[in-house]
């Protein structure tokens, strides 16, 4: 039987490419997410540990003035305060714009899941069509190739015929 060549397998290869990108696409993603939960990790830790320090020193204020202490000690102790409480804020801050960048990030996997799933979808219903095309043209072969032997049967009968015939002559 003749081989079988799908006319659209160029198409096809080209789309497992693109199969195949989107799935370096969506590593890479995935990696900068990981990137960016982990700054994430690392600007939580600073603001904890600058919380922590915050509560600590509060906590000294209120022990120096249950002791009655000077008043610029603990002046200065409120001062110091707030500037932790600035730093605290510019934390806080750092804390929360990571936290957008993560969403941004997640965002973008999601988007190259969905595009990978979709270009896997389109190589799926080519193959599909491949495989049912393949089927028809089988198919159509083994007729074009009964037919031929049909009329190869014919012919040498025929030429048979003729044959006993001209011999009888």
């Amino acid at each position: 039987m003749n081989s079988i060549i799908y006319p659209l397998k160029q198409v096809l290869d080209i789309k497992r490419r693109r199969v195949e990108d989107a799935e370096k696409i969506l590593k890479e993603k995935k990696e900068l997410l990981t990137k960016e939960e982990e700054k994430l990790k690392n600007v939580e830790a600073v603001r904890d540990k600058l919380l922590a320090h915050q509560q600590d020193k509060l906590q000294q204020l209120r022990v120096e003035s249950s002791h009655l202490t000077t008043s610029p000690k603990v002046q200065q102790m409120k001062i110091y305060l707030k500037v932790v409480a600035e730093k605290l804020q510019i934390e806080e801050k750092k804390v929360k714009d990571q936290k957008e960048q993560v969403k941004m990030a997640q965002k973008k996997v999601e988007e190259a899941k969905q595009e990978l799933d979709r270009k896997r979808l389109e190589v799926d219903k080519l193959k599909t069509h491949q495989e049912d095309w393949t089927k028809e043209r089988a198919k159509e072969l083994e007729i074009i190739e009964a037919r031929e032997q049909d009329e190869l049967g014919s012919t040498m009968f025929l030429g048979r015929m003729q044959a006993t015939k001209a011999s009888k002559q």
